[in-house]
């Protein structure tokens, strides 16, 4: 393929593409591997190891021959990501592929220090590089076990996950033939670009519904702002069913966060079937939240059962508690509950870059800043580090991969997150595919019936090109 034949590739309606949908229940083993502390220290803590989980299935492997699909895990539990990216399972069964995911350090059941590992300073060993480490070495060490040492690896991961994927690919490439990076916001992530991109695009996607939509979620946000600066607060706690009356400026913003942070989800998991996937919504959700949005007596109590569909799925919550059904932290975008929570907080006050804001004007939610002085501030605060701006693009290039090889990148239009990530190809091999009905890695998930024909698409060519990959590795190590 020449650049001129992949300026970019947009997927768009094909009759002639058709879904086959079956599914496929690969038999994952749940394992551990035994993955040293600190790749990059010989000396501190003693040389420890901790037990890092992976998932592995060998069904549609063509042992010692076939490729070897690895995920390359991210900021949650791996099942998680494991049950939703049957895509990869799907083409290990035509590829014949040796499948694994890996579980982030830190993250679900690979805590190195157990319940201790959100302390300080043992969160210390919470970064990129180590993550990365721990792949290399895990591949390197499981290709031995199994026999697998002429086995092309080719990386696959969705949103932070995909980066890792890029990453992978540039940092080890000795290791690493192809990456697979779907709804990867390298360049956001990094500093690069807008700060009030993402909400913008969020916004987007409820205003392509409909423009009254973004009109009436915006109101409501007014009419919310207003009764905050009367210090109305019952009227905002029965408007909202709120569990405690807000009492200060603090739960007023909390509230806000709350509320965009729905907004947010249901944007970025706009599937057209209903999933469980991060929360249980309905298919298509953001239509859904439209049409709860058009359809209240009011704009406020509207938007109360609007946020409902994330929050109260099944419509058991007799009311909305503030503190624990949302987390501020330094993603403004959310950062989850429990401990995973509390590593992607780490994790956003450290390496990597977050500085999104609304502002009422560009966007349907409230003026939120969130500048680099404020995450300064609070990181300083909750983890006693300084941030680092600039320290990803240092690492992993930024925008300047003209140099790199053999890397997908796919976004959907759907994805607040799209546009910040790589949306034109660069070279004949860092290949941009767009698909315009695409949701937040929507082509990672397996084959479904109601898949609209661009994802299916583009599916079709990711394998084509990772078939490709694979082949000419096999040339070249002949």
């Amino acid at each position: 393929m020449s650049p001129q034949l992949f300026p970019l590739i947009n997927i768009t309606q094909n009759n002639e593409v058709s879904s086959s949908h079956r599914d496929l229940t690969p038999e994952f083993k749940e394992k551990y591997f035994k993955q040293i502390l600190d790749h990059f220290n010989f000396i501190s803590l003693g040389n420890g190891t901790f037990d890092q989980r992976y998932l592995i299935t060998d069904q549609y492997w063509k042992k010692g021959y076939g490729p070897i699909f690895f995920y390359t895990g991210n900021e949650g539990d791996i099942w998680d990501f494991a049950l939703n990216s049957g895509f990869i399972t799907e083409l290990a069964e035509v590829q014949r592929a040796l499948v694994i995911f890996a579980e982030h350090r830190y993250y679900g059941k690979s805590l190195p220090f157990g319940k201790d590992s959100f302390n300080i300073p043992q969160v210390g060993q919470l970064t990129v590089e180590q993550a990365l480490a721990d792949y290399a070495v895990m591949i390197t060490q499981l290709k031995e076990e199994l026999g697998a040492q002429s086995c092309p690896v080719i990386v696959f991961g969705g949103s932070y996950g995909g980066m890792l994927s890029v990453y992978m690919r540039i940092r080890y490439p000795n290791i690493v033939t192809g990456a697979l990076a779907a709804s990867a916001p390298i360049l956001s992530t990094a500093g690069l670009g807008e700060s009030k991109q993402f909400f913008q695009d969020v916004t987007a996607d409820f205003e392509k519904v409909s423009p009254a939509c973004r009109d009436a979620v915006k109101g409501a946000f007014q009419k919310l702002n207003t009764l905050a600066q009367q210090k109305d607060y019952r009227r905002i706690q029965s408007a909202f069913s709120l569990c405690k009356t807000p009492s200060t400026s603090k739960d007023i913003k909390q509230l806000n966060g709350l509320l965009r942070n729905a907004f947010t989800m249901m944007a970025m998991l706009d599937y057209p079937y209903r999933t469980q996937f991060m929360s249980s919504l309905p298919a298509y959700p953001v239509k859904v939240a439209c049409e709860t949005m058009l359809n209240g007596t009011d704009l406020m109590s509207a938007l109360r059962d609007t946020v409902g569909i994330l929050y109260n799925s099944t419509g058991k919550l007799a009311c909305f508690d503030l503190y624990t059904l949302y987390v501020e932290c330094a993603d403004p975008t959310g950062c989850g509950l429990g401990f995973n929570s509390y590593a992607w907080d780490y994790q956003a006050c450290t390496e990597i870059e977050m500085c999104y804001e609304s502002n009422n004007v560009t966007d349907m939610f409230p003026p939120m800043t969130f500048t680099e002085q404020q995450r300064e501030q609070y990181c300083s605060k909750r983890w006693g580090v300084v941030s680092r701006p600039g320290w990803l693009k240092t690492q992993y290039w930024g925008n300047d991969l003209s140099t790199a090889s053999n890397i997908i990148f796919s976004n959907g239009d759907l994805d607040p997150w799209a546009n910040g990530g790589i949306r034109k190809s660069l070279s004949s091999s860092l290949i941009a595919i767009n698909i315009p009905e695409g949701a937040h890695h929507l082509d990672l998930r397996g084959s479904n019936p109601a898949d609209p024909e661009s994802v299916i698409a583009a599916r079709k060519m990711e394998s084509e090109i990772i078939a490709q990959w694979v082949k000419t590795a096999r040339k070249q190590s002949s």
